[in-house]
């Protein structure tokens, strides 16, 4: 039986039809502004986020160009709302460039990410309404801070995360619109792995992005967030965070079958490795104030063998 959140991500996602052709491949190849702007893609994501980059570099080339231009995509219209020093109407001012940009043919040869995007978004048939749902989602830090309820929270995953995995079956290939809930709850863990491994960091910006019902439920309050308490209560609320993350990612891996082989072990592996981030935070006593959980280079590399297998378990 289906949670009330997983109905209304369902919703959200809607009832998008599967490409009836196949990707424009090669699309770019004699254009070398274009491929300097997906150069500009891969450093920022190799600058950001090793995890990505390294699963992202199991794939074919042009789609892993494709997935990191997805990344740089995210990675920039999340840094106008976290990073910049520009006001609230200024952010949505850029905010609302980059809904225009997603929705266009062609994007300013200056703009390198956007001509990136906007190509991946063309070639591969990427639906803008997934887009224009990561936008409004990453948003949301503009005018909200704290989430009453799981279902309230996996609203704000979906945004900022579920809709990355769902654009990102478009440029891996998928065989039916049976992937999409399975793409929902992977992303949802995604978010879920990165919220837990910053609780502390994330709440010395003002943000908890935890339910405050379930803290109420374990007996804690922001006092306790607020002085890094690895308290009793603490830890058992952090094991059921952790658990029900499991959960999903456990619930989300079926649907890996449904994706083309070619992008099956990208997939896996991005999963395991945000899996580590949770046994990080284990071996460490849930202290997630004073450190950041995280793998190594090679506690990453160690474990692409056992994907293998892993991946012909499915």
């Amino acid at each position: 039986m289906q949670a009330n959140w997983e109905h209304q991500l369902l919703d959200l996602a809607g009832d998008i039809p599967h490409p009836s052709t196949k990707p424009l491949f090669s699309y770019w190849a004699g254009d070398a502004a274009l491929q300097k702007a997906y150069a500009v893609c891969d450093r920022i994501t190799h600058q950001h986020s090793k995890s990505f980059h390294l699963a992202s570099g199991l794939l074919p080339e042009e789609k892993k160009s494709a997935v990191r231009a997805l990344y740089a995509f995210c990675r920039i219209v999340d840094d106008i709302v976290d990073e910049s020093e520009m006001n609230v109407p200024e952010k949505s001012t850029q905010l609302d460039h980059w809904k225009k940009v997603v929705q266009s043919s062609d994007a300013p040869e200056e703009e390198a990410v956007a001509r990136a995007w906007v190509d991946t978004i063309h070639r591969y048939h990427i639906p803008s309404h997934y887009a224009i749902q990561l936008i409004e989602g990453v948003s949301r830090d503009l005018y909200q801070n704290r989430y009453q309820s799981f279902d309230d929270l996996a609203t704000y995953c979906y945004g900022v995360a579920s809709t990355v995995g769902l654009m990102s079956m478009y440029i891996i290939g998928f065989k039916n619109n049976d992937a999409l809930p399975y793409a929902i709850k992977l992303g949802v863990a995604l978010q879920m792995t990165n919220i837990l491994r910053d609780i502390g960091e994330d709440y010395q910006k003002g943000f908890l992005y935890l339910p405050q019902e379930e803290l109420i439920e374990f007996g804690l309050t922001e006092e306790n967030i607020a002085n890094a308490d690895c308290s009793k209560d603490w830890r058992e609320f952090m094991r059921f965070q952790i658990a029900r993350t499991r959960q999903l990612y456990d619930d989300a891996r079926p649907g890996v079958r449904l994706l083309e082989r070619e992008g099956q072990m990208a997939i896996l592996a991005a999963s395991d490795f945000y899996q580590g981030i949770l046994e990080d935070i284990e071996a460490h006593d849930y202290n997630v104030f004073t450190r950041r959980a995280g793998m190594s280079a090679w506690g990453k590399a160690r474990r692409l063998p056992s994907l293998w297998w892993k991946m012909n378990k499915i």
